[in-house]
């Protein structure tokens, strides 16, 4: 039985036997391993059913850990890291060569943030080593934002849970590489793109990859319910294609008038796109389990965070 946790101790005598763990960071829970054990590492793989081609984000106590784990840091990504950790940031940086290939994918570069969560930033200060972490789920599925979520995937699986409350951000973390000092954005994420581009100019956009993706986050199909679902302009509209399915409907921030009985959430009556990212994978994981025969999903404006939703979004309803 995996046990659910607010002991750090616990944690820590976990990991520092070879063990996989989840943890809570702001975006949501992820599956954490001591990078430098190799597997441990592949467990994740394995536990998750991942591609071994999708790499994975290293999580360091803070910024004056990055240079352990890359050995070449842009000057605009030094500004990004100065600016947003801890934080939703993670930078894809030459890496050192003790950085395993599991960790890469067998590239030469490595994903690494710093959490903005007080419980994993105090469980790393109580490591000698950073923790690669992928969200705590099985790959593809709609990802986890509290310990019931990661307990439904995988009791029995995993010894011990993390307790850190709900991801108060909701979604992962915006991730930037670069090319001679220029940034490309790899994977829509909880900083707008509006506000990374105040620090670095226009961004190259390079965010689909299903063959030799650069950073997580890439594949077409990601994030998705077990429900069928379908991401539309117009909910009202589309719901009178359908007929006598059990169905739901997902809105940003209004619900539609009908006279049909079907299900609705609205991720935030007051439109704010922070709480709209905070509630997205929790609504999917309560609507997912109605038993509904069809969900539907209005695309929210496609400014701030309501781009990084609608990325999710799109991948969520993808064809495999």
């Amino acid at each position: 039985m995996t046990l659910i946790t607010k002991d750090i101790q616990k944690a820590v005598a976990a990991l520092n036997k070879g063990q996989v763990i989840a943890i809570p960071t702001e975006t949501v829970y992820g599956l954490a391993a001591n990078i430098y054990d190799d597997n441990a590492v592949n467990s994740i793989f394995e536990i998750k059913k991942r591609p071994n081609n999708n790499p994975l984000i290293v999580h360091i106590k803070s910024i004056d850990q990055l240079a352990s784990v890359a050995r070449e840091v842009p000057p605009i990504a030094e500004k990004l890291a100065s600016h947003f950790w801890p934080g939703p940031l993670t930078l894809v940086l030459k890496k050192q060569k003790t950085i395993s290939n599991l960790i890469s994918s067998g590239k030469d570069t490595v994903a690494v943030r710093v959490p903005n969560h007080k419980v994993t930033l105090n469980l790393l200060e109580n490591l000698n080593y950073p923790l690669a972490a992928p969200s705590a789920n099985p790959f593809g599925s709609i990802s986890p934002t509290n310990t019931n979520h990661v307990f439904q995937y995988f009791n029995d699986q995993i010894d011990i849970i993390l307790e850190g409350g709900s991801c108060s951000n909701g979604i992962e973390s915006t991730i930037i590489g670069f090319d001679n000092n220029e940034a490309i954005l790899y994977r829509h994420g909880s900083i707008a793109i509006e506000e990374i581009e105040k620090i670095t100019g226009p961004l190259t956009i390079v965010t689909k990859d299903n063959t030799a993706p650069s950073a997580p986050g890439m594949f077409t199909r990601h994030y998705a319910p077990s429900t069928k679902s379908f991401l539309v302009d117009d909910s009202r509209k589309e719901l009178e294609s359908f007929g006598t399915e059990k169905i739901g409907v997902l809105q940003f921030q209004h619900k539609i008038e009908t006279d049909r009985p079907i299900t609705q959430y609205v991720l935030s009556p007051t439109g704010d796109f922070m709480e709209a990212s905070k509630n997205l994978y929790a609504y999917l994981h309560e609507m997912d389990s109605l038993q509904l025969d069809i969900l539907l999903i209005e695309k929210l404006p496609n400014i701030n965070l309501g781009k990084s939703i609608n990325d999710r979004l799109n991948r969520a309803v993808a064809e495999s």
